[in-house]
């Protein structure tokens, strides 16, 4: 997956600025960024769901707009989007039918642990369950790029322990995997990290190397002063 001098504006307002990523297959890249810096804007953009003002986004070979690649995407966002009045496995196969399978939710629903709560109505569920199947969602037409919106907020400890073990599980089997983030502990779980503040990319790197260019000892303290920010 490219971006490529990508640029949009609502309004007055910058929300990307000439962002420029590479993400290789099978890795796990995190964007890292306080609330309404660009995250959002730029998963939205790879996913094909806004046009950039400038620039170009290409996944898996293919230049957007292009709704045949968009086949191998799965999107999880920040905010589930499920069909409350419906059923787990329900919401499950109505996403793999858009998707174009028909197969893929019985593995799905196991992959997340709901597969006992498949005829559960989603509005019954927990947050924490309703995360997971968002999750098993975006998942069930296995796709080769998945795009995750802050996908443990709100979530329990344990259940993130799960979701990153999960994550791993995908990206070894050769699935790349770009999750947004502001909790720096689950910055440390991506191989590569990508810093973004007002819109702009402007730190990029391993854990330890964006470390190693801030000269820190913690993700933090290396994203306050390679944003120019006073470390305190």
């Amino acid at each position: 997956m490219e971006v490529n001098s990508v640029t949009k504006v609502f309004g007055d307002i910058k929300a990307l600025d000439r962002v420029t990523l590479r993400v290789r297959r099978g890795e796990i890249y995190g964007l890292l960024g306080p609330n309404g810096s660009g995250k959002t804007t730029l998963i939205r953009a790879i996913v094909g769901l806004i046009a950039p003002k400038s620039g170009t986004v290409t996944v898996l070979g293919r230049k957007l707009p292009n709704l045949d690649v968009l086949r191998e995407v799965g999107y999880m966002t920040q905010q589930a989007a499920l069909y409350p009045g419906l059923s787990v496995e329900e919401n499950l196969r109505f996403f793999a039918a858009i998707n174009g399978v028909e197969s893929g939710v019985k593995d799905a629903l196991e992959f997340v642990d709901l597969y006992a709560r498949r005829g559960s109505v989603v509005s019954t569920l927990s947050g924490g369950m309703r995360q997971r199947c968002s999750l098993a969602c975006a998942l069930v037409h296995r796709p080769q790029l998945l795009l995750l919106d802050e996908p443990t907020v709100g979530v329990d400890p344990q259940l993130r322990v799960q979701f990153w073990e999960q994550f791993r599980r995908m990206a070894a089997g050769g699935t790349t995997i770009i999750v947004s983030s502001h909790v720096m502990d689950e910055a440390e779980r991506c191989r590569r990290l990508g810093l973004i503040q007002y819109g702009r990319l402007f730190a990029e790197g391993s854990p330890s190397e964006v470390r190693a260019q801030a000269g820190t000892q913690n993700l933090e303290e290396a994203f306050l002063k390679l944003a120019g920010e006073k470390v305190s």
